[in-house]
């Protein structure tokens, strides 16, 4: 009995990893040396870095308009696309192991860095050395050289941009409904109304930024309280962002007459992220807004 084996596709050798790499160390090089000449003003630090970032971008659209050209003349087999499938997932779990990161953050720092600076289990000590006045509730509203913010509350533009993250998962699963059953218009539709709701939550998280350095006093440097609660929304701002270039370019794709109900991994692949940055926003809602 012998075993048949699909071909699998080797691409031929290509300059794109290079590239990346070149864009990648200008990128390095270019905000180490903007960081290190802040305080004296000038210097070529910004335009190296923009200049990196240029690169990247050359080499993202270089190299994924070589793999869609290889998808799209039936080079890839079903082997192949297995293992993009598992290179997705584990993308998506590095993120999840990434956020876990700033939330375990966030949790210690809750439950027990600042009850031990109030004096907790048996640290008096710490709490007369380091912060006699300091009152172990969150959120930390005062800083110890006593300047005080406010806390973002989750009614108003918190809660909007909730309801319209869940709504556009709902549009997405749609779309990819729609795809499966060969309804493109449908497709365009619920996928143009996704983009829409993800560009939206990220005009009141703009907004919602702008209030608060403006008029609430919450900054980045306003402690404890600050620190998480811009890196933690900052960073999901980032991968929403990220999200939404994703869906763009689907949509470009989908004009163009790409995707079929039987081959369409990159709008899944779109369709999977998508949702985990929904999922994030969900719990950031709950830990960093109302509880």
């Amino acid at each position: 009995m012998t075993t048949k084996y699909q071909a699998y596709y080797v691409p031929a050798q290509s300059a794109w990893p290079i590239v990346g790499a070149i864009g990648l160390f200008l990128i390095a090089f270019g905000a180490g040396t903007l960081v290190s000449q802040l305080d004296t003003g000038g210097g070529i630090g910004p335009y190296i870095l923009i200049t990196g970032i240029a690169v990247i971008l050359f080499m993202l659209v270089g190299w994924f308009r070589n793999v869609i050209g290889e998808s799209m003349s039936g080079l890839y087999s079903a082997q192949l696309d297995r293992s993009f499938r598992q290179g997705m997932a584990w993308f998506i779990v590095s993120e999840i192991m990434f956020f876990i990161a700033f939330f375990g953050a966030l949790f210690y720092a809750r439950n027990f860095a600042v009850p031990w600076l109030g004096g907790a289990s048996n640290n008096a000590m710490t709490h007369e050395l380091l912060w006699p006045n300091f009152e172990a509730f969150w959120p930390v509203l005062k800083t110890p050289d006593g300047t005080e913010t406010n806390a973002m509350g989750w009614q108003g533009l918190p809660l909007m941009n909730t309801i319209l993250l869940v709504v556009s998962s709902i549009t997405l699963h749609f779309a990819h409904t729609s795809l499966e059953k060969g309804k493109r218009g449908a497709l365009k539709l619920w996928l143009a109304i996704t983009i829409l709701l993800g560009l939206s939550f990220l005009g009141g998280q703009i907004y919602e930024y702008r209030f608060a350095y403006q008029h609430m006093g919450l900054t980045l440097d306003s402690g404890i309280y600050g620190n998480t609660f811009f890196m933690l929304t900052g960073f999901h701002g980032m991968h929403v962002t990220l999200g939404a270039i994703f869906l763009i370019v689907l949509l470009l794709r989908i004009f163009k007459g790409h995707f079929s109900p039987q081959h369409h991994f990159a709008f899944q692949a779109g369709s999977w992220y998508w949702h985990f940055v929904d999922v994030v926003w969900l719990c950031l809602f709950v830990f960093v807004y109302i509880l």
